[in-house]
């Protein structure tokens, strides 16, 4: 028996249903790789970022996640080259499918019972996405901007309902913008962490890895200017009295 049409779980009608202990057998997502490309390229390599985001709130089967990404891996390997891009996949196929088996071979009406007991067992996983979620995220150089375009178009026809293509105004897969970006970059508060980065705050111990590095050097400061002796009084001489006035004495 075959996969039933996406149509049959398109919607979100009922409360997530995931993989546990209660809910064994579930059979592992189409979709087992999420970052392709080269996935070790610099943040300054690939200031470009465009996402595939979701205009509807339904389910994303695991089998078109896996069509889509790979639609987009090999338009922009084959235009612009393998290692000209970053692409990650946001959403994870978490919901599981359900099927009530029905037997429609003759004399099935003899072994099944109808919709007694119709729970059903798990047929697939999904993913659940809300309006304006991203689906897909691409990181590029600023001169492949078409061309992830194209490859994010392409995409499209692999998901049911309506997504659209947009182009962020932040760099790459940071949180922040490029006036920012080009701000905390010059002046030295970045912590590079592969395809992110982090702004180092002023808060916490004043070392030498903080921003607000603290360096003890002694200050030489001028000396005040010794303030200058009056002179002493010498004593003041006798005066001799003249020789001719103690003679007359």
């Amino acid at each position: 028996m075959g996969r039933r049409p996406a149509r049959c779980y398109r919607y979100c009608k009922n409360k997530p249903y995931i993989k546990s202990r209660y809910c064994r057998g579930v059979p592992d997502p189409k979709i087992q790789i999420y970052d392709v490309g080269r996935k070790n390229a610099g943040i300054e390599d690939f200031p470009l970022c465009i996402h595939l985001c979701s205009g509807e709130y339904e389910q994303l089967s695991s089998e078109a996640l896996e069509a889509a990404r790979i639609v987009v891996n090999k338009y922009i390997s084959k235009v612009a080259g393998k290692d000209s891009f970053h692409m990650r996949v946001r959403i994870h196929p978490f919901h599981v499918l359900r099927i009530n088996k029905m037997l429609s071979c003759a004399g099935a009406d003899r072994l099944q019972t109808g919709m007694r007991g119709a729970f059903g067992k798990p047929t697939g996983v999904v993913a659940r996405v809300n309006i304006g979620q991203i689906i897909i995220s691409v990181r590029a150089a600023d001169k492949h901007k078409a061309v992830v375009i194209e490859a994010l178009r392409r995409s499209k026809y692999k998901f049911p309902g309506r997504q659209n293509i947009v182009v962020s105004n932040l760099w790459g897969f940071t949180p922040y913008t490029r006036e920012q970006f080009t701000k905390y970059a010059t002046q030295g508060r970045m912590a590079d962490l592969g395809a992110h980065v982090k702004v180092k705050s002023g808060k916490g111990p004043l070392n030498d890895k903080s921003v607000l590095i603290v360096r003890k050097k002694p200050v030489y400061l001028p000396e005040p200017a010794a303030a200058a002796k009056p002179a002493a009084a010498k004593p003041e001489a006798k005066k001799e009295a003249p020789k001719a006035a103690a003679k007359a004495n």
